[in-house]
């Protein structure tokens, strides 16, 4: 990734920059595009869209861009951004089918607008960056499918701890080292938070208590360790994954012990997370070799006696690194992750209370469920929920506090294109299963 700088200074010096098109300006969004706008060599943010155009407006003027135009229309927008006018608008469209953009960067964590917006993007040859996780982790493998189809690469970000995990796991492999296990550290999970109890966290930093909840709830981890063991081929070694909670401040060295790293060798490997090891919030990769010469020259380097070696990048820095993946997509057409084929882990659906038959199911991070970690294998078998497209569903029996929800369970609604890209998806990398079969039925588009 080094040479990423290297190539973008070159774009900015002949005056030839990568064109971005952002949508979805909220907390990280409008941290991206502030990066996008003052620090970034060789590249242009060309437009911003929002529902509300105050919102994508305010992400250009507060990094100091005096004169944004508003466009929604097609002439009008390319016009624009032809023009270097940087650009504001309420239509998404617009940004995939401008041929004036080059990459679309989607930072809605919204999963059936996020299905939307995606297609489109392909549709038009459009390279797509999900800073997404919940698309990337429901629908990313059809997604990867759609874009190899139209020349567009679709890819998770650097930054954000998939992405670094990524990198790191890459570096790893690199020197011969097998990576058996990607980690993750947090400081705090707890399944029952809500909106209500993030609310004192949510104002401290100016996030939503909804997305503030669904990081301490497990639903985030959830979908970042997902999206890794996707793009390695790696698994869990149990729902949930095993999730060690220590003393904050433990020693991330001490800490990798309690995880099950000799099952995860005779394996492909998983991924895994820790509560309360420092650094902190560091990601981790544990790897081995049988190679005596290697071991002498990694015991003289401090990694220890082995046979398992940690390997940590003790940040993860989101939006300040956003420019290399522009960078890596459009002049190397490289990705920072993908799934290999077909999904490895699912982010299935468990219930954060007791719920009642009848209940319209609420989004992530709310008060009614939860996303955990389940081996792609064992969610088909039992016909699991993602919690990708569990919002809006309605429950047909009461469901127990933890009991993990089926499609069984719930009357889908109507009409939803991510449904349809769900059963597009199993077709293609399962099995016909009479589960998805079962799913078939169920769902009305």
């Amino acid at each position: 990734m080094i040479i990423v700088d290297t190539a973008l200074n070159d774009l900015e010096a002949n005056g030839t920059p990568v064109r971005v098109g952002l949508v979805g300006p909220g907390f990280m969004g409008y941290a991206i595009a502030r990066q996008l706008i003052l620090y970034a060599k060789g590249i242009r943010l060309a437009a911003v869209s929002s529902r509300d155009p105050a919102r994508a407006a305010k992400a250009f003027t507060d990094a100091g861009v005096a004169h944004p135009r508003f466009a929604d229309d097609l002439a009008g927008f390319s016009e624009a951004v032809r023009c270097g006018i940087p650009v504001f608008t309420s239509n998404w469209r617009l940004l995939c089918e401008s041929d004036e953009i080059d990459v679309v960067i989607d930072v809605t964590g919204a999963v059936e607008f996020g299905a939307h917006l995606a297609l489109a993007a392909i549709e038009h040859g459009k390279h797509l960056i999900l800073s997404n996780a919940e698309l990337d982790g429901t629908v990313g493998a059809l997604l990867k499918r759609r874009g190899e189809e139209a020349g567009a690469i679709v890819t998770t970000c650097d930054g954000d701890q998939p992405g670094v995990q990524m990198n790191l796991y890459r570096f790893v492999r690199g020197m011969g080292i097998r990576p058996v296990l990607c980690g993750n550290i947090k400081g705090l999970q707890d399944r029952y938070r809500n909106p209500t109890t993030q609310i004192p966290f949510a104002k401290k930093w100016g996030q939503k208590p909804e997305m503030v909840s669904a990081f301490a709830d497990g639903t985030k981890i959830s979908f970042e360790q997902a999206l890794v063991a996707n793009a390695t081929g790696m698994t869990v070694a149990r729902r949930g994954m095993t999730g060690a909670s220590f003393e904050l401040g433990t020693p991330l060295e001490e800490a990798i012990a309690s995880l099950p790293l000799e099952r995860a060798a005779e394996g492909t490997g998983f991924v895994d997370y820790i509560v309360g090891a420092s650094p902190l919030p560091a990601v981790f990769v544990v790897g081995t070799t049988d190679d005596p010469v290697q071991q002498h020259y990694l015991r003289l380097y401090k990694l220890g006696d082995g046979p398992f070696y940690l390997y940590y990048t003790p940040y993860h820095l989101c939006h300040f690194e956003m420019p290399n993946t522009v960078g890596r997509v459009m002049l190397f057409g490289d990705t920072v992750g993908a799934p290999i084929s077909g999904l490895m882990v699912e982010v299935v659906t468990a219930a954060k209370t007791d719920l009642r038959a009848g209940v319209t199911l609420d989004g992530m991070g709310q008060y009614m469920t939860y996303g955990t970690c389940e081996n792609a294998d064992v969610a088909r078998q039992e016909n699991l929920l993602p919690i990708g497209v569990a919002e809006g569903c309605r429950l047909t029996r009461d469901v127990r506090r933890d009991e993990a929800l089926t499609y069984d369970d719930v009357e889908l609604p109507p009409g939803r294109l991510i449904d349809r890209l769900r059963r597009e998806q199993d077709d293609l990398f399962c099995d016909r299963a009479p589960a998805a079969e079962r799913r078939e039925s169920q769902a009305v588009v």
